[in-house]
């Protein structure tokens, strides 16, 4: 686990720290120094040599960002591309399969919203079958169920790993296991995964992944990272292509570079991507394992004391729980209760929060008859005491209305 002197040093390379109760790491962290020292100095370079000399200058530093992911996630740097967002670099995998009418994409509930747009837009375009595989008990997917929609017609298996709405983690690791016995392709959405816990694909046996550098990892916005297993990238050319990504050979002719760089524009936020290695040396010199432990337990005692709140209840789902915390209060109707009420509440008391509702997690919210609620998602620099201010501070702003 992180140790008190450990965390009194995170907490102090997090100047805010001092200043806020940032309960928002889901939708952008909080940067560390570090990383923040980063940017600064690279911009002041820049500022002074231009964007392109200063590019040259320091390509190393831009240049650490693939083993740094490569590193994290286990993989070959070579099977790693910079992306600006863990959104776009789900598209440019998603879409360069070659998908035919009556292929099937097996999916979950709970995936993101805008994976399910594009879902339904290559289902318009190509006739693709897009198939909702049903949850658990728990509000997981159903790896029995996956198993049995297994057949010839499935060509991918793209699932989210935490969803946007919640604090359910999927098995990922299970469904892993489905997709290499049967030979099928898998795409996991790590958006919120990468950076809170140990995303081993390996270990979980995907064949790509997507990640955002603004989240858990605790680098800049306009950075993320796609991994494509190295036996996957030369069956999927992206639907988007520079000179960056391919050599132009001749009038007629171009040539796909062949590692996971095919994915990449030329044109790059160049910072951010240093800045996002950083970042993620940063995790792995804490260590992923106790990142992991840390944020679960933090987790876990916030539903506990939100759940003994009267008028308080957690709507998180799965057996296996993450850093994501969601809740509501009851009766929705009283003004006070709103989600959107208790946000700013709780702004207005220095502390962060996101509001989750139909943009991110429509499919699964209109299943379970949910319009919107609070998430709340702690990372390993929040403390005990900030729970139990959190808790203690819900209870308040519940209890305003009904005084």
């Amino acid at each position: 686990m992180i140790s008190k002197e450990q965390l009194a040093q995170l907490r102090a390379e997090t100047p805010a720290c001092s200043e806020v109760l940032h309960f928002d790491n889901a939708g952008a962290s909080l940067m560390p120094k570090p990383v923040t020292d980063y940017l600064h100095d690279y911009l002041r370079t820049e500022a002074h040599y231009g964007g392109y000399r200063t590019q040259a200058m320091r390509h190393e530093e831009s240049e650490a960002f693939y083993s740094a992911a490569a590193k994290l996630l286990n993989c070959h740097s070579d099977e790693i591309a910079f992306c600006e967002s863990a959104t776009r670099a789900w598209d440019l995998v998603f879409y360069a399969f070659n998908f035919k009418p009556g292929d099937r994409v097996l999916t979950s509930l709970a995936d993101y919203g805008s994976n399910f747009v594009a879902y339904q837009q290559q289902a318009k375009r190509l006739g693709v079958e897009i198939v909702i595989v049903p949850n658990d008990a728990s509000g997981a997917v159903d790896v029995q169920q996956l198993q049995g929609l297994i057949d010839e017609r499935v060509k991918l298996i793209s699932i989210s790993h935490i969803p946007t709405g919640g604090g359910l983690i999927n098995p990922a690791q299970k469904i892993g296991d489905i997709a290499k016995a049967a030979n099928i392709p898998y795409l996991l959405d790590a958006c919120q995964s990468i950076g809170q816990l140990n995303v081993d694909v390996e270990a979980i046996g995907c064949d790509m992944a997507c990640g955002t550098g603004r989240k858990y990892l605790r680098g800049p916005r306009g950075t993320g990272l796609l991994y494509v297993r190295k036996h996957w990238i030369d069956k999927l050319e992206p639907p988007m292509l520079d000179q960056h990504a391919a050599d132009l050979i001749d009038a007629q002719s171009y040539r796909l570079r062949s590692d996971a760089r095919r994915f990449e524009a030329w044109e790059q936020n160049v910072p951010g991507k240093g800045a996002l290695a950083i970042a993620m040396n940063y995790a792995h010199e804490i260590g992923m394992v106790k990142i992991e432990q840390r944020i679960r337990a933090l987790a876990t005692d916030l539903r506990q004391q939100l759940n003994a709140i009267d008028g308080v209840r957690v709507m998180d789902e799965g057996h296996e729980q993450c850093g994501l915390v969601t809740f509501h209060c009851e009766p929705q109707s009283r003004s006070q209760c709103d989600a959107y009420a208790i946000k700013q509440a709780l702004a207005q008391r220095d502390i962060h929060v996101s509001v989750s509702e139909g943009s991110g997690s429509l499919v699964n919210f209109q299943h379970r008859g949910i319009q919107r609620l609070v998430r709340a998602s702690v990372h390993y620099f929040n403390t005990d005491d900030e729970v139990r201010r959190f808790a203690d501070t819900i209870a308040q702003v519940i209890a305003v209305d009904s005084a």
